[in-house]
């Protein structure tokens, strides 16, 4: 089968098409015929040995896939350990879910990793309640395009979105955006409360990282809430001090998808159906950020490195 692999760590150039030996199932496994592949910014950490998962060589890049199973079902899995960008993978029966009849490859795709990930930074890390600010760093990818829209269907009272660029801003606003600004603003605690009115924002979703935590922290109301969930700027953070949370009595809290799928009740599954439900009823939609071909992974990840991206991006295996 055609397959992207690594062997050896480092950013898109290490990506390269090779003919690999079909995938075999073990205990508990399903294989899959791939129709799409989803593309994640983690997946450029996988690349270059700079995730939270230590990666091992070689390696087929990709933990996701949308396809049908030998018995015809047609289902969207996550991948354990990657495997995803080939013609065929090998996904546990456990992280394989069905996909409904009116659901498209795209969003199967954009709700599988980023859908689920915003949803339960609003539900379980956020606890948004209604009437509630809303700030979105990267409103307008994967997962901020999904937060937006989640965020006004449960109730925010004002969702403020960042964003690099004015065709992304604009993007954000059409999602349902109350407000979005600019995410190189010199002075991010500055802009949020202007963006809220000059209050400060009871909820922040950050995969920015760097000097923008920094400052939403800054920027939160007493009893607000970040949730961090990736660091795209590949810089840390100041150390967080407590005497600071004290003074608002301000949370900050992290949440890394393949954790979840270790505690109980079914917080993932949970999540994936009130999304598939919520597009079912046209509440929520997927955001398209492009397709690529197999052959062109490379391409796909200059992309993502670049930020220069919106929504979700797709790779075709049989291109």
């Amino acid at each position: 089968m055609r397959a992207v692999q690594v062997t050896e760590f480092g950013g898109p150039e290490v990506l390269n098409l090779v003919d690999l030996p079909d995938p075999v199932p073990g205990p508990g496994q399903l294989v899959i015929e791939v129709d799409r592949i989803g593309v994640n910014y983690a997946d450029t950490h996988q690349a270059e040995n700079s995730y939270l998962a230590p990666s091992k060589l070689p390696l087929v890049p990709g933990g996701e896939v949308v396809g049908r199973t030998s018995d015809g079902k047609r289902v969207v899995a996550l991948l354990n350990g990657g495997g995803g960008y080939a013609e065929r993978a090998v996904a546990d029966e456990a992280t394989t879910f069905g996909v409904p009849d009116g659901v498209d490859d795209l969003t199967a795709l954009s709700f599988i990793v980023q859908g689920t990930t915003a949803a339960i930074l609003l539900r379980k890390n956020a606890h948004l309640e209604p009437g509630e600010s809303v700030v979105v760093h990267a409103a307008a990818g994967g997962v901020g395009s999904i937060a937006v829209q989640l965020a006004k269907a449960w109730g925010a009272s004002r969702v403020i979105a960042t964003a690099s660029s004015d065709e992304k801003r604009a993007l954000a606003l059409d999602l349902g955006a109350d407000v979005a600004i600019d995410s190189r603003a010199e002075n991010m605690t500055d802009a949020l409360r202007e963006a809220n009115g000059g209050k400060r924002v009871d909820v922040v979703l950050d995969m920015a990282g760097g000097s923008v935590t920094d400052q939403s922290i800054a920027a939160l109301a007493p009893f607000g809430r970040l949730a961090f969930y990736g660091m795209a700027s590949r810089q840390q953070p100041k150390p967080i001090e407590t005497r600071n949370l004290l003074g608002h009595s301000t949370t900050v809290s992290g949440m890394w998808l393949p954790h979840v799928f270790k505690l109980r009740g079914n917080v993932f599954g949970r999540a994936l159906d009130d999304l598939f439900s919520l597009a079912l009823a046209g509440q929520i939609r997927a955001v398209a950020g492009g397709e690529y071909a197999l052959s062109d992974a490379r391409a796909a990840h200059e992309a993502l490195r670049s930020r220069g991206t919106s929504g979700k991006l797709l790779l075709d295996p049989g291109k």
